[in-house]
């Protein structure tokens, strides 16, 4: 009698399991971007403090009063969908801010630090533009227009912060990190 029982309770944990939506996802994936924006939130002032460059410190305190108008968009859509605007651990967000500290304590006064924080900033972005790109679709699908209208918004910041650190890496940063290499050798 007690096996039944049991395999009732596990055969109705499947169901449930099985029953999860495209806005459970949405909803999942939307926590999780609230995590990793909030995490960057706290992660470009110490950025920006380690940037030798000004163009990158400033990139970064733009990027940052960008990111607070994000969480705000973010807020919105949480409401939108009667869902209180909470995060949720992002191990993703987690390990690429990890190798962000990792580069600034290695490359502390090093010629390479700047290049290594723009590479560690876009990959922030590559996460942000994926996530945003995902949870607009969703929306749309989902019949969401004034969501994905915001969603789509911030995914534009984020492939323009992206392009801006790529005009700054191929300009400047990575032209003198490798001319300071050469004077080295």
């Amino acid at each position: 009698m007690a096996r039944q029982a049991k395999k009732k309770r596990s055969t109705a944990r499947r169901t449930r399991q099985s029953q999860k939506t495209l806005s459970d996802l949405f909803h999942e994936t939307l926590k999780d971007i609230y995590f990793a924006e909030n995490k960057i939130i706290k992660t470009l002032p110490k950025m920006a403090k380690a940037a030798h460059s000004r163009e990158l410190a400033s990139a970064f305190n733009k990027h940052l009063r960008e990111t607070q108008g994000q969480v705000k968009r973010l807020d919105q859509v949480f409401k939108m969908i009667g869902k209180p605007a909470r995060g949720k651990p992002c191990e993703a967000i987690n390990g690429i801010t990890d190798e962000g500290a990792e580069i600034m304590k290695e490359f502390k006064g090093a010629p390479a630090l700047d290049a290594g924080l723009v590479a560690a900033a876009q990959a922030v972005e590559h996460y942000e533009i994926s996530r945003y790109g995902t949870l607009r679709t969703w929306a749309e699908e989902l019949g969401m227009p004034d969501a994905a209208e915001l969603l789509q918004a911030t995914l534009a910041e984020e492939e323009a912060t992206d392009h801006t650190l790529t005009e700054l890496a191929t300009s400047v940063i990575n032209l003198e990190a490798e001319e300071e290499q050469r004077e080295a050798a």
